[in-house]
């Protein structure tokens, strides 16, 4: 939003774009937003669809066409229907028609203005409407956690890329996951394998952790990571916690 107030501000003389197309242009602001601030602000006969209007032209039309595929026609007929003239309001009425009436579960269809037109609830499926593909299973893949703790009480930790999963967090040594778990220590020790795994679900596949513990000599010197003094278990992301609460149990004085 600051930058886009910059723009304005700096290189349009303070003047907001009134069309969608300009609108585009300024940082932050994309189609969806861009046709709700031309139409509702500007008065313009753009197309708004959100997740609202999509749900109730799936229903008003009976496309059971499975979503994501189903977009662009329920974008057609959302376009279809955009009149001339109060887009702005008539916009405004079909997102608020999909919040409160036509919601996801359970569909007041008995006080819907559109209900004698709506063929998804002619056939009785307007709940089921818009369609779902199945979803595919969440892969699997797995790593080696490495946990190991010097004589003095340090830990072995090492910080994440900033980039990416867990960016910048810290965390046990180890290779990268994948369909197999890479063996990958940090320094030669007595790694001794638990026996047991860690088990997490990311947004995009579920995690098996292999966790292996190690006592380290004071002078132990590791090509990854560094030792923390200190480290709290509050300091580690939930995964990397529940490895710890495996390895600590398991060394002396857990």
């Amino acid at each position: 939003l600051l930058k886009c107030a910059r723009v304005v501000s700096r290189d349009l003389d303070g003047r907001f774009p009134d069309t969608a197309d300009a609108l585009q242009t300024l940082p932050g602001i994309g189609p969806y937003t861009s046709a709700a601030i031309a139409a509702i602000a500007f008065d313009r006969p753009e197309t708004v669809v959100d997740g609202n209007v999509e749900r109730v032209m799936a229903r008003l039309f009976r496309v059971e066409v499975p979503m994501p595929g189903a977009k662009p026609a329920l974008r057609e007929m959302a376009a279809r229907l955009t009149p001339r003239e109060r887009p702005g309001d008539y916009a405004q009425a079909v997102m608020d028609l999909g919040a409160t009436i036509c919601t996801p579960k359970s569909p007041a269809c008995g006080i819907c203005p559109w209900r004698d037109d709506c063929a998804g609830r002619a056939a009785g499926i307007a709940a089921r409407l818009p369609a779902r593909s199945a979803k595919q299973p969440k892969p699997i893949r797995q790593g080696i956690a490495y946990v190991g703790r010097r004589s003095d009480g340090a830990w072995l930790v090492e910080r994440r890329p900033e980039k990416g999963l867990l960016g910048g967090m810290l965390g046990w040594p180890g290779g990268a996951w994948g369909e197999t778990a890479q063996d990958l220590p940090p320094l030669d020790a007595d790694w001794r394998d638990l026996g047991e795994e860690v088990r997490h679900t990311f947004t995009h596949f579920h995690l098996r952790l292999a966790v292996r513990v190690a006592e380290l000599p004071p002078d132990a010197t590791p090509e990854r990571g560094a030792f923390h003094p200190r480290l709290r278990p509050s300091d580690l992301p939930t995964v990397m916690r529940k490895a710890y609460d495996l390895a600590r149990t398991a060394l002396p004085d857990g």
